[in-house]
Formats: C-alpha cells, structure tokens, sequence
C-alpha cells in the first residue's frame, strides 16, 4: 500500500537540518560579515544576494549553491566559507586554520574583496574578528584578554561546562570589526567549538538588529510627546464653556490619524526587535555561563547595557499603544458629550412644538367660535328673510322674530361646526 507525502514533507524535514554549525579546530580564526539593505530589509531581491555571493565565490573557482538557496557552506581557497540568508540580512564567516602572530590582524577579513564589497546588495550591520586559541589553563588568559579589549565592557565567561572561555568588549576596534576571543580546552570537540563561534555571530548580529529599534524609539519620541500635548489640551477642552464639538471632532480626527501612521510605521521594527531580543536572551542561555576570575559575563554585560535599551523600545511602543487607546475613549467620550447635546435640543424642539400645538389649539377654537358666530349671523339673515312674510301674517315683527330665531341658528351652525371638525379630525 502506497500513501501520498504532503508536497513539502521532505523539505520541512530537511530545513531542521539545512544550517549546520561549522566545524573549528583550534587554534583558527574566523572574519564574520552581515550585510542589510538600510530600507525595506525584508522586501529585497533575494537573487541579488545569491548573486553576490556567487561573485564570491567565482573569484575562488569555488561551486555555486543551488537556485533559491539560503545556505551554503564550501571551501574557498584554503578557507572555509558559511553564508546564510535570513529574514533582513545575510551574513558571511570565513573559518580558517591557526592564529596571527599579531591579534585580530584583518588578513582574514581581507578575503572579501574592496570592489566586491563596494558592490554589495546593502550595508554592513556589523563585521567581527574571532581568534580561536587552545588553552589548556587559565593562565595567560586574563593578561590577554586585558590587552585586547577595553576593560571596561570586558565580558568574559565560562561556558558549556568550562569547556571554553570567550570574550569580547563589543566595541569597533580601529579597523572597523568587533573582537571575539575563544579559548577552547584541548578535549573540546571542534563541533562543540563551531557551535560557540556560531552563537557568538548571533548574539552580535540579532543584538545589532535589536538596537534599530532603539533609534526608532528615539526618533518617535519627539513626535509623541507633541502628539500627548495636544491630546491632553484636547480632552481637558471637551468640556469647557468655548468646546466646539464639531472642531474638536476634526482635531481628534488628525490626532487619530497621526497615531495610526506612527503604529504603521513602527510595527515591524518593533515587533522585529521583540523578536530579535528574545534569540539575543537564548543565545547566551544556551552557552551555560560561569564567572570567569570575578569578571561581568555576557549575559550581565547585555542586562546592563542592552536590557535598558530593550524597555525603551517596549516602553515606547506601550505608549503609542496608551495614546492610541485614550484617543479612542476621547472619541467616545465626545460622541457621548454630542449624544447628550442632541438630546437636550430635541428635549427643547418637543416643548416648543407642545407650546405650538397649545397655542394652535387655542387659536383654533378661538377661530371656530368666530367662525360659529359670523356664520350664525349669516345664516340668522337668511332665516329672517325667509321667515318675515309668515311673521307679518302673525302679528310678529322682524325684531321679535330675530329674538327667537337666533338662539336656534346659533345652535345650529354650532352642531354643525363641531360635526364637520370631527369629520376632519377622523380622516
């Protein structure tokens, strides 16, 4: 019996396996590079990458990787040669055997070529040297350690188990690279001292690419703080004796809309960073440190200088979050003000048109009973006219039968005014 696989099981499989740690045998140095587009990172050509990298490589006569490829790992000279391409960046390390006679030497940098990297498809995020040594003790460690980097932000550790001792100050050195220094016992494996050299690159790249959005953080806060004032002003205006509803409206409006461009603007970058931190915090933990001669680790080094970083940008991006939440409950709050205004002049317009009808009412029975009157004095004429030569012949005069015949038409007409309002009054 046959089963059909998923179109991509295979490939699923395989990208859990497609980005190896390189292999390192102490003592061997290391030149790492990350390149990133300075906009629309994410968006890039890719093809312009893998193109790039093949011009690499045809200037070592080495193999190409396969189309659409986002890893590669191959020999180029006497060198080994890692490329990686991730969601806003790719990143480069030449692996090589032994050390300088002088440290952190850039010869090994220098195997990227000037004109090859003038043309590259975006800009450095960061470059590092890394000088891998055999140290059976820690004697000599510190003296050198001490020597190539600035005390100060010196972070040194223990890590796996003590089975290697890295180091760095993250500060650019004169030529341009940060400096890692890894020394590796004499039974470490050279998986084991690929993986650190690995977790190193990492923790420098993603703790770069974290620190955008610091800057973005910067750049916004300006904008936020104008943007709070005028909220405020706004809000505590809704309710003086001048508020216009339909200004405040208008403002509210642009202040609305301002925030929405900043959170379209700062999204990614923020959440990019949120995610970046977080492999920074992973990265370290992985390596299992312990104090080296009393000396700040690596993971100490980040919680004093990065951390606070990092809550600036969570900082910011909770108060864009908070601005954005009191201008909607600032629109709700004048749709409620206007809700109540509204009904407040409905409430009016209703007691005016009951007045109205109160005074039509009165103006029209004031009118009927005119009108009962004029139409009986008419209809009175009427009857004398037809009446008068029956009341001669009785002995009555015009006066006498006026007398008597008015009672009746008034009654009349009356009855008649009334049915013919009722009438109108039904239909």
């Amino acid at each position: 019996m046959t089963i059909d696989d998923h179109p991509q099981r295979y490939a699923m499989a395989n990208e859990l396996h497609a980005r190896p740690f390189p292999i390192v045998q102490a003592p061997a140095r290391a030149a790492y590079l990350a390149l990133k587009p300075a906009e629309n990172a994410a968006g890039r050509d890719r093809d312009a990458d893998r193109a790039h990298l093949v011009e690499l490589l045809d200037r070592f006569g080495a193999k190409h990787p396969q189309p659409g490829a986002t890893h590669y790992f191959g020999q180029i000279g006497r060198h080994q040669l890692k490329w990686e391409s991730h969601t806003e960046f790719v990143t480069f390390t030449i692996f090589g055997d032994g050390v300088a006679e002088r440290p952190f030497e850039a010869e090994t940098f220098r195997l990227f070529p000037e004109d090859w990297l003038a043309n590259a498809p975006g800009q450095r995020l960061t470059s590092a040297l890394i000088r891998i040594e055999e140290a059976e003790t820690d004697e000599g460690i510190i003296p050198k350690v001490t020597d190539w980097f600035v005390p100060e932000s010196l972070a040194i550790s223990r890590v796996l188990d003590d089975q290697l001792v890295v180091a760095g100050d993250f500060h650019i050195d004169p030529s341009g690279h940060m400096r890692f220094a890894v020394f590796v016992r004499p039974d470490t494996g050279p998986q084991r001292t690929g993986r650190v050299i690995q977790r190193l690159c990492e923790i420098e790249t993603y703790k770069a690419m974290s620190m955008l959005g610091l800057f973005m953080a910067r750049d916004i806060g300006g904008k936020l703080n104008g943007i709070e004032n005028k909220l405020t002003e706004l809000v505590a205006d809704m309710t003086g004796p001048l508020a216009r509803p339909e200004e405040t409206l208008n403002s509210l409006l642009a202040i609305s809309a301002e925030l929405e461009t900043l959170v379209a603007q700062t999204s990614f970058r923020f959440g990019a960073t949120g995610a970046y931190e977080t492999i920074v915090n992973q990265r370290i933990e992985v390596l299992r440190e312990t104090r080296f001669g009393g000396r700040q680790t690596f993971a100490e080094f980040m919680m004093r200088r990065f951390d606070p970083a990092m809550r600036t940008v969570k900082s910011t991006e909770r108060r864009m979050q908070a601005m954005s939440d009191r201008a909607l409950r600032a629109g709700d709050l004048l749709r409620t003000q206007v809700d109540v205004a509204r009904s407040a002049q409905n409430q009016s317009l209703l007691e005016s048109m009951d007045r109205r009808s109160d005074m039509q009412l009165r103006l029209q029975k004031t009118v009927e009973g005119l009108s009962v009157v004029a139409i009986s004095y008419y209809a009175l004429n009427l009857v004398l006219y037809l009446l008068a030569p029956f009341a001669e012949g009785a002995g009555l005069s015009r006066t006498v039968l006026g007398a008597i015949a008015m009672p009746l038409v008034v009654i009349a007409v009356a009855l008649m005014v009334r049915s013919i309002r009722k009438s109108v009054e039904k239909g």
